[in-house]
């Protein structure tokens, strides 16, 4: 499918699909939705605390890094495992702003090295930030009990509903331990329906800019 690069409201970049019109992230504002949805009313939760994180779309790395700098403020140590079935290519990667945009030029090093990392390997990115990329398809991850917060930014559901089904959330369930949270930026009934078929109590938030509303889901 062809894809380009766009630049969302809020300055920073995304990947276009043009086939489906969707993009990896809000066209209103990459970082915007990024924090608003997963740091905000996700990871904030769990202020100095250590945290086993799952993100369902690790895409062009955005939310980890984010969450690699939030993370420091919120005195966290942060164990980030991100699943991604189609990796973003190297061109793709230096068209991001994100450095630019969070003013992190800092932090380029540790942005550089979440690409540039093996598959399936661990690595220490700081002494309280590890991160592990998994190469596999959202079906087939089998995680029990392991997760404190699932970031779940898979493409919408208009383009691919089988990603929002009861089996996939059944399966995010079960890697949650018990008192965990799931976050996603969406909102639409059949979604809150599959997640509590499958056992989780579900809120409705305030959405990021451009979006009425968000789902946060708690096990």
């Amino acid at each position: 499918m062809e894809r380009e690069i766009i630049q969302t409201l809020d300055g920073s970049t995304t990947i276009h699909i043009k086939e489906w019109n969707e993009c990896y992230h809000s066209k209103h504002g990459a970082i915007q939705e990024a924090k608003h949805v997963f740091i905000k009313n996700g990871l904030a939760l769990f202020p100095n605390q250590k945290i086993a994180i799952l993100e369902i779309g690790f895409g062009t790395g955005l939310n980890a890094f984010i969450t690699f700098l939030e993370a420091q403020k919120l005195s966290q140590t942060i164990d980030y495992v991100g699943v991604e079935a189609y990796p973003i290519s190297d061109l793709e990667l230096q068209s991001m702003n994100y450095l630019e945009e969070l003013e992190a030029s800092d932090s380029k090093a540790v942005f550089e090295k979440m690409h540039a990392i093996n598959w399936e390997e661990k690595m220490e990115l700081s002494e309280r930030f590890s991160l592990t990329k998994r190469k596999q398809f959202f079906e087939s991850i089998d995680d029990i009990e392991k997760f404190d917060l699932i970031y779940f930014d898979a493409f919408g559901y208009r383009v691919q509903p089988e990603l929002w089904s009861t089996a996939i959330f059944e399966k995010m369930y079960k890697a949650l331990k018990t008192n965990s949270v799931l976050v996603t930026y969406a909102a639409r009934g059949v979604v809150k329906r599959s997640m509590i078929e499958v056992g989780f109590t579900v809120e409705k938030l305030a959405g990021p800019p451009g979006k009425r509303e968000m789902f946060r889901a708690r096990k």
